[in-house]
């Protein structure tokens, strides 16, 4: 059974990284795709494309730039214009983009965090009278192991991710506490990536280490609903919604070559949505999913059709992201990265949409019954 989490099945996301690179140089992509003097106008054309729900986020080195300061003036106009739309978002926390001179491993980054937690579900809590729904942590499994491990993110460390992941977690957790405090309506989403990493021979010392690597990507959700370490304060109400993060990418030979859509290796994508869903009692949506180029409506229809063939067989998905729905710069280079529906790549330009990208959405849309299709064409 198909039955959408949060009003549409299809979802947009909206890319809200706001790390910084080696350079120092520090992205913050809802600006440069302007998306925050745009919301309410992006707002609106994802519901005229039959989503009506989106994810989303604030940007902790805006809000905070002195601590326990908070001005919520870059936030403010795209929380009202969610509520003006009518559209339900799930707000990112924390996406890679911490306030300079915060040390994520330093016990100051968990308690800095919680109160900021706190002060943005107060705000959320005096504008919309909707539950507020927030993702905590975007990514931890992926930032621990890019950030931590092998330092190519912030904070660029190497053979730290275990302990980065951990960090993370009780951030999270914290979070959590401090937003249910304010509001005991608050549900939590994660979103986390799920992979299928393929030994690189049948020995067993290889089958053993891509069964390893594949069960690590659970480790943070489970550290969250307190299954493993214990000592993090983990719970198994800490999070209501676990998002899936999925893209053409996810799928390799461990120290060895991608294995991409087509390939003879790889896994259906409905067999990993059910492996992951068995594992816990919480809805579950795609968090993330897209491509770029012109494969776009492909791997969208592709991902539609593995959805629905995983409720046929009985693990229903809540809901789709396509993400991101606005294309943007590369985080590196500025090349013009052609992955949403909507065109980014200068703050004030026209929003474009991509054809074949836009007609497969609808397609898809009304595949799924959304209603919110009919009532915007």
């Amino acid at each position: 059974m198909i039955a959408p989490l949060f009003g549409s099945m299809l979802m947009g996301g909206f890319e809200c990284a706001a790390h910084k690179l080696r350079s120092r140089k520090r992205l913050d992509i809802v600006a440069s795709t302007g998306h925050d003097t745009r919301a309410a106008e992006d707002y609106r054309l994802l519901h005229a494309h039959g989503m009506n729900a989106a994810r989303d986020g604030l940007r902790w080195h805006l809000i905070e730039q002195r601590p326990g300061r908070y001005d919520w003036s870059s936030f403010l106009p795209m929380l009202r214009a969610a509520r003006d739309t009518g559209t339900t978002v799930i707000w990112d926390l924390l996406h890679y983009g911490v306030p300079d001179g915060v040390d994520i491993f330093s016990s100051r980054f968990v308690d800095r965090f919680a109160a900021f937690a706190r002060e943005a579900a107060r705000v959320v809590a005096a504008e919309s009278d909707a539950p507020p729904l927030f993702t905590p942590v975007n990514e931890i499994s992926f930032w621990a192991f890019a950030g931590g491990q092998t330092g190519g993110l912030t904070p660029f460390r190497r053979g730290m991710g275990d302990a980065m992941k951990r960090q993370l977690v009780r951030a999270a957790l914290a979070a959590t506490e401090a937003l249910r405090d304010v509001d005991p309506r608050v549900r939590i989403a994660c979103a986390e990536p799920l992979i299928n990493i393929l030994p690189s021979s049948n020995a067993p010392v290889d089958v053993a280490r891509s069964a390893m690597h594949n069960n690590s990507q659970f480790e943070a959700l489970d550290m969250m609903l307190g299954r493993v370490a214990p000592e993090l304060g983990g719970h198994d109400t800490a999070v209501d919604i676990i998002g899936l993060n999925y893209y053409y990418n996810n799928q390799w030979v461990d120290n060895g070559r991608p294995v991409f859509l087509g390939d003879w290796l790889y896994t259906p994508l409905h067999q990993l949505l059910e492996k992951a869903a068995s594992r816990y009692p919480q809805p579950v949506y795609i968090a993330e999913t897209g491509t770029e180029g012109v494969f776009r409506p492909h791997w969208l229809r592709y991902v539609c059709d593995e959805v629905r063939i995983a409720a046929a067989r009985g693990t229903g998905i809540g809901g789709i992201c396509l993400y991101p729905i606005i294309s943007h710069l590369g985080w590196d280079d500025d090349r013009h990265c052609q992955n949403g529906l909507f065109d980014g790549h200068a703050a004030d330009g026209p929003r474009t949409a991509y054809g074949p990208l836009s007609a497969e959405i609808r397609v898809q849309a009304g595949l799924f019954g959304d209603s919110s299709l009919s009532a915007a064409a």
